[in-house]
């Protein structure tokens, strides 16, 4: 299993980054990527911890540990510099925190983020036909949530990307230790939206691939 959007105590997580991803090793995960939310504000702090530990991590234990940032509530105006910033200095995957029915996220933060070139655009919503054309072009990925209310529009997101040839990958946007994947949780979730076996392995071959382009 594979998970590209987690979330430890340097955010909003109630997990130290090495228990997260001992949790996630013993779960049976092959690689997690640690995205804690940020903004001006702590991004140093939090790529800074999290390349750190992630060093520390990889060496020793026998699962990828990817360092990353979860940009969130962000001005629009700020995406491009702050995704090229967030990659200067060290995040591996850069996340952005889309606009979600349950949260007031700024209307174009969908846009202003596939536009900025951000890996995974997390539970984009209502995302618009137009909106996935253009990550498709740009080999944004479309996530495929886990989250409680997030979830809400995944039928949507997956319709619209099909529409689109827009790539997709499931994460658990998770903050605490039960909301890590099962095999199990991640069948039931694919196929509330296919029937299409080659649909999903296709879905999750993608968060493979991304691994092998993003790991240390």
């Amino acid at each position: 299993m594979i998970d590209l959007h987690t979330h430890s105590f340097l955010s909003d997580g109630v997990l130290v980054p090495s228990e997260l991803v001992r949790r996630a090793q013993v779960a049976g995960y092959k690689a997690i990527a640690i995205t804690d939310h940020a903004d001006a504000s702590n991004i140093d702090m939090v790529i800074e911890s999290l390349c750190k530990v992630s060093q520390v991590l990889n060496k020793y234990w026998d699962i990828t540990v990817i360092p990353g940032v979860e940009l969130t509530h962000i001005p629009l105006e700020t995406f491009k510099d702050m995704v090229s910033y967030a990659r200067e200095k060290g995040a591996r995957v850069v996340v952005a925190h889309g606009e979600s029915p349950v949260e007031p996220v700024l209307p174009g933060t969908n846009r202003a983020a596939i536009e900025a070139g951000v890996d995974i655009l997390a539970h984009p919503g209502n995302i618009s036909p137009e909106d996935a054309k253009l990550a498709a072009e740009k080999g944004v990925y479309l996530e495929i949530t886990c989250r409680k209310g997030h979830s809400a529009t995944n039928k949507h997101v997956f319709d619209t990307a099909m529409e689109a040839g827009c790539g997709m990958v499931v994460n658990t946007d998770g903050h605490a230790p039960e909301d890590l994947m099962t095999p199990e949780k991640v069948n039931s979730l694919l196929s509330d939206l296919t029937s299409d076996k080659e649909v999903c392995k296709a879905i999750l071959a993608n968060s493979e691939k991304l691994v092998d382009k993003l790991k240390v």
